[in-house]
């Protein structure tokens, strides 16, 4: 049976909100809160913290999980690119397939990534080469010409009849390590979507997205559930 690593990239650094990663979530703080996710499932081998600072490599190791110390330059943003980030982290870590969990993605629950990892693998053998979380959306975009997704006048029509687009939450990766590092990204050219609700898809990048989450910790799951899309939500 393969080996599954999950890789908790965290890093020092953090342009929007000071030290988000371990910002105080549920009682501890996100990264820790992370960690405590992932050790609920168990089809996940290894769990591995990767960063450059001391303080969370230590909070990992106090926690009982593998952590891997990355150098400023694969942490900085700037040094090296983010495919040379991704490669960097797999070769630095043993296992069959990795599971890229961001611990600012609090509310992907351990049933979550069960329920992705069952999928990935029947994905694999579908022919798909990886597995991605996605929020689908219907929204009216525009670009800096004017809409992209929709027409003004006589032709608009109701959001529900828009096509589908989808946006990449980050909160679950899988491939195999190998690939991972073959592509320098942690996601191939025909991943599987597997779609998150508006709830489990929050992404804290800023302070706004972390009280949210607060907010949406203790929620009723059941009207998270709620498809959008079958309701009538247009105004007039």
């Amino acid at each position: 049976m393969n080996t599954i690593t999950a890789i908790i990239p965290v890093r020092a650094g953090s342009r929007r909100l000071k030290n988000k990663n371990v910002a105080p979530f549920a009682g501890t703080n996100l990264l820790v809160n992370k960690i405590n996710q992932l050790k609920q499932v168990s089809e996940i081998t290894n769990i591995v913290v990767s960063s450059d600072s001391d303080t969370m490599l230590a909070m990992a190791k106090s926690q009982g999980v593998m952590t891997h110390k990355r150098a400023l330059e694969f942490c900085d943003e700037k040094t090296k690119s983010f495919g040379e980030v991704v490669a960097h982290i797999c070769e630095n870590v043993s296992g069959d397939d990795i599971l890229w969990a961001t611990c600012t993605a609090p509310l992907v629950f351990p049933k979550h990534y069960k329920e992705a990892i069952k999928l990935y693998y029947k994905a694999l053998e579908d022919g798909y080469d990886s597995l991605i979380s996605m929020e689908k959306f219907k929204r009216y975009l525009w670009d800096d010409n004017g809409p992209v997704n929709y027409e003004l006048g006589l032709k608009h029509v109701p959001s529900q009849q828009l096509q589908p687009l989808y946006f990449c939450t980050d909160g679950i990766l899988m491939a195999p390590r190998e690939k991972m590092i073959e592509w320098k990204y942690f996601h191939g050219s025909n991943p599987y979507r597997y779609i998150f609700d508006k709830r489990t898809s929050i992404d804290i990048d800023d302070g706004l997205d972390l009280a949210c989450a607060r907010a949406w910790l203790d929620m009723d799951e059941s009207v998270s559930q709620i498809d959008p899309y079958c309701v009538d939500s247009e105004n007039g």
